[in-house]
């Protein structure tokens, strides 16, 4: 069934636009989502990248693919991949693309019209999360980089979205990914916006919260690419 809808164990997202039926969930190689919280956020394909595989291995989850240059992966986890059958694709460690911007090619070709969750973006190097907050938000893929702790989804041109928060997030803040956006609109919080204008170079709107009676927001964006950024303590 198509839907424009998709639930973390944080709340239910609604997007403008409707989701793919075909989902991949992919872990790479920051920080490691919760094991609980990945057992009830998981949907579609599993795809470990690189270090992803180790919780693949702990939790004894045998992912669909696996994919990287192996650099921070466990031995003994990619072995037990292997020898369970896992297909996968192992790169040299030098090389010109990061080993999750090879997985979101390698998922565009296969899937075009794809919906991803992605976790494990979150924590360890910060060069290394810029990295892929960039390359997920103009992979031209629709997806959500979550895990227990934080969440980031991406606007682009005229779309908007709806949260719906289980739990209330600590804070939400509202990054703009190209020069300008225009025509940002926000609902539901304790600081509104309506038509406003963020800079990539003036980013002060962080740290908003949902307004004291309100368990939802709502954020439209009328042109630029908009990270929706949410973390919860």
């Amino acid at each position: 069934m198509h839907t424009n809808k998709f639930s973390l164990p944080q709340g239910v997202v609604t997007f403008s636009y409707t989701l793919s039926e075909h989902i991949y969930t992919l872990i790479t190689g920051g920080r490691p989502p919760a094991a609980d919280w990945l057992q009830e956020a998981l949907c579609g394909k599993l795809w470990a990248i690189d270090h992803g595989i180790d919780l693949c291995y702990a939790m004894n989850r045998i992912p669909d693919f696996l994919l990287g240059d192996g650099d921070s992966a466990a031995p003994a986890a990619w072995d037990w991949a292997l020898t369970a059958g896992v297909e996968a694709e192992r790169f040299h460690v030098k090389k010109d693309l990061t080993d999750t911007q090879l997985a979101l090619a390698k998922i565009k070709a296969a899937s075009p019209d794809a919906f991803l969750l992605l976790t494990g973006a979150f924590g360890g190097r910060f060069d290394h999360a810029i990295s892929t907050l960039f390359s997920c938000a103009f992979s031209n893929i629709p997806m959500i980089l979550a895990d227990e702790k934080e969440a980031c989804f991406f606007l682009h041109g005229k779309d908007s979205l709806t949260f719906k928060a289980a739990k209330k997030p600590k804070a939400l803040s509202l990054l703009s990914l190209t020069a300008e956006c225009r025509g940002i609109s926000v609902a539901g919080t304790e600081w509104q916006l309506e038509n406003a204008v963020l800079r990539s170079d003036a980013p002060y709107a962080v740290s908003n919260e949902l307004a004291a009676d309100s368990s939802s927001f709502s954020v439209r964006l009328k042109e630029g690419t908009l990270a929706v950024y949410l973390y919860w303590q």
